[in-house]
């Protein structure tokens, strides 16, 4: 037989093996690795589609928590996974910024993923202490202008949403104010209720309550559109850093080499999961906004925001070892 066509044999064969196993799927228990400890926005996530999945599907969809090194470890283990679909990880914000905070990892954050799809996002929501003179970002800024070396701001630790988001507004407003970073937002709100800390882009959960109750004053949320929960507070955006933009996304990443059938299936089946009303439900109930979108436009988003903080990490000099 001619060369040509036994390549092209074994080239047809390989293509109806790999068909043949996205009708199958899946055949077997999945797993979602999250990176995180339980009780947060990943955790709720991925505990949300699995359960739609295995609904829909009668096959286990199981949450494995392998929290440490902001999800490096979590991590390190999807990209090892074999490519099948059976091994999925709920990826997060720090998925795109770890690439630049750390000097080497065990993984490509572009390279070894596929995407599948972005399930959910949530806003940070920047707030003062009800002393600080100021009542809008403008005049937040104005302060600060006047007070370089006065102003602090509280963040959950070095690198995560609510710090960068941080970074990003001394960067647009060109302000200073003094980085103090906690573990966890938690200690940081509490300080920052207290009296310890000027500010913080605080979680839109416990900040939004806290504001309500005067304990704390919301200026402006980081998303582009407004938070449904408290649509009386602008966004940053509105609120004079044009084009300001923080999203703590949420979504699923498959190893890379996972046929573009079961990717297709997942994001299939995923997006019309989270239009059920119980499971938009839950999402709101942490403040999170159920995501729709292709892999290809997931991808493009990954790409954009690695390069977007890649650039706010070298200009802030932040560096996580």
């Amino acid at each position: 037989m001619h060369p040509y066509l036994i390549s092209s044999c074994v080239a047809l064969l390989a293509l109806s093996t790999t068909n043949a196993r996205a009708q199958q799927y899946p055949a077997k228990p999945i797993r979602i690795l999250v990176g995180f400890a339980a009780g947060g926005p990943s955790d709720v996530g991925a505990r949300t589609v699995a359960q739609k999945l295995t609904e829909k599907w009668g096959q286990p969809v199981i949450v494995d928590f392998r929290p440490g090194a902001a999800g490096n470890i979590a991590t390190d283990l999807a990209a090892k996974a074999p490519a099948d679909g059976y091994t999925l990880i709920a990826a997060a914000f720090a998925h795109a910024v770890n690439p630049s905070l750390y000097s080497k990892l065990p993984f490509d954050a572009a390279k070894d993923f596929t995407p599948v799809l972005m399930f959910a996002s949530i806003a940070n929501l920047l707030v003062v202490h009800p002393s600080l003179p100021v009542h809008s970002v403008k005049e937040l800024i104005a302060f600060a202008r006047t007070r370089p070396d006065q102003l602090t701001i509280g963040s959950a630790g070095s690198g995560t949403s609510s710090h960068l988001s941080g970074e990003l507004m001394k960067m647009m407003a060109g302000i200073k104010a003094t980085h103090v970073p906690y573990k966890g937002l938690a200690p940081a709100h509490v300080d920052t209720i207290g009296g310890q800390l000027s500010m913080m882009f605080d979680g839109i959960v416990t900040g939004v309550p806290a504001a309500k109750t005067g304990r704390l004053r919301a200026l402006a949320v980081t998303t582009l559109k407004r938070w449904q929960g408290a649509p009386d507070i602008p966004t940053m955006s509105e609120a004079g850093l044009t084009g300001f933009e923080v999203n703590s996304w949420y979504g699923l990443l498959a190893p890379a080499g996972t046929s573009r059938e079961i990717v297709a299936r997942l994001n299939t089946e995923v997006a019309n999961a989270l239009r059920e009303p119980d499971a938009r439900a839950r999402l709101y109930s942490i403040g999170a906004d159920p995501m729709n979108n292709t892999p290809e436009e997931f991808a493009a988003f990954i790409k954009s925001e690695m390069a977007k903080w890649a650039k706010v990490v070298k200009t802030a000099g932040i560096r996580v070892e």
